[in-house]
C-alpha cells in the first residue's frame, strides 16, 4: 500500500491495527512517512512505541525488521556478519582438492554467499512490498558509539562493509526508533529524527485500546479496569502499570470469568497489572478497595 496522503488516514490505518493513538503521535508519524524520515518515539514502557511499528507495517503491507537494542550491541552484530563456519569448509575443500591461489580463495570467501545480514543490513535490501519497516527499538540500552554508528546509516540509509564496499538502500526504510527513556540519547541522532512523546492514554482512549484488543470483555468489566488502572497510575509506585498491562489484565479476567472487580479478585490477580513486589504489597489489604472506589466514584455520571 502506498504512504497515506493526510493525518485522517493514518490514523484510520493504524485504527484498522487496533491501534488507537492521539493526534500528535499520528501526525508526527505522517509527516515521517511523507518525509522520509525517521520517527523518534520516547515514552515509558507498555505505552504503545513498539506496537505503533507493527501497525504500521501491517497497514500497508510492508515487511518489519526489528532490531532489539542492548547493553554492548555493537555495528557488526546489528548489519552482518561472516559464516566464518561455512568459510573453514570451504577453505578445507578448497585445499583439499588445492584449488586455487590465495588471494583468489580469499574473494571468494568474502562474497554474498557467506555474509549473514543482520537487520540493519536487511532493512537496506529492496523488499518486494516497498521498502520496510525498520524497528530501532529501546535505542536508550545501547551506548554512545553505537549511537555514533547510527548517525551513517540514518542520515544515508547506507551501510559500509569493508569487503564489499557501501551498501545503499534503492529506496529508504520507514524507521521508528523507541526509548523507554532509561538515558537520554544524544541530540545529534534525535535531531535526524521526528520526535514525538507518547504519553499513557487518558481513561476515552484507553478504553477504545482495550476495546480494539479484547472486545469480548463487557462493557462494565472493561470500564472498571481502564478506571482503576487510571487511578492506579496516580500512586506512588516503582513501576505505572502501561497499556500492555492494561490489556493483559483484562485478558486475564476474561479466563478466570470475572464479571466484575473486587478487592479479592484484584488481590489475585495483581502480578499482570504490576511487576515490582513493593508495588504489589501496597495495594494488600484496605488499600485494594480504597483503590476501586475511587475508580467507580470516577465512573459515576457528574
Amino acid at each position: 500500500m502506498d504512504i497515506p496522503n493526510d493525518i485522517d488516514t493514518t490514523r484510520a490505518l493504524l485504527g484498522e491495527q487496533g491501534y488507537v493513538c492521539g493526534r500528535d503521535v499520528s501526525t508526527a508519524l505522517f509527516l515521517a512517512l511523507r518525509l522520509g524520515r525517521p520517527l523518534f518515539l520516547e515514552g515509558e514502557a507498555g505505552t504503545g512505541k513498539t506496537e505503533l511499528a507493527k501497525a504500521i507495517s501491517a497497514s500497508l503491507g510492508r515487511d518489519l525488521i526489528r532490531l532489539q537494542c542492548y547493553e554492548g550491541l555493537d555495528a557488526s552484530s546489528a548489519v552482518y556478519e561472516w559464516n566464518f563456519a561455512a568459510q573453514m569448509i570451504a577453505l578445507r575443500a578448497a585445499e583439499a582438492t588445492g584449488g586455487g591461489d590465495g588471494e583468489a580463495l580469499s574473494d571468494h570467501l568474502f562474497t554474498q554467499k557467506f555474509l549473514i545480514e543482520r537487520p540493519l543490513l536487511q532493512a537496506m535490501r529492496p523488499h518486494p512490498g516497498g521498502a520496510p519497516v525498520l524497528l530501532i527499538d529501546e535505542i536508550d540500552r545501547t551506548d554512545a558509539p553505537f549511537e555514533a554508528f547510527l548517525l551513517e546509516a540514518l542520515s544515508d540509509f547506507q551501510v559500509t562493509i569493508p569487503e564489499l564496499g557501501p551498501i545503499k538502500a534503492p529506496e529508504p526504510p520507514i524507521v521508528i526508533l523507541t526509548s523507554n527513556r532509561t538515558r537520554e540519547v544524544h541530540d545529534a541522532l534525535k535531531r535526524r529524527c521526528l520526535y514525538a512523546w507518547v504519553d499513557y492514554p487518558d481513561f476515552d482512549r484507553e478504553l477504545a485500546i482495550l476495546n480494539a484488543r479484547a472486545p469480548e470483555a463487557s462493557e462494565q468489566l472493561s470500564r472498571e479496569v481502564v478506571a482503576f488502572v487510571q487511578c492506579l497510575r496516580t500512586e506512588d509506585l516503582f513501576k505505572k502499570p502501561g497499556v500492555a498491562e492494561t490489556i493483559d489484565w483484562a485478558k486475564c479476567l476474561l479466563a478466570l470469568d470475572v464479571i466484575s472487580l473486587s478487592p479479592q479478585v484484584i488481590s489475585d490477580t495483581l502480578g499482570a497489572v504490576l511487576k515490582y513486589q513493593d508495588d504489589i504489597s501496597k495495594l494488600q489489604g484496605s488499600e485494594a478497595q480504597r483503590i476501586l472506589d475511587a475508580a467507580r466514584a470516577a465512573l459515576e455520571p457528574v
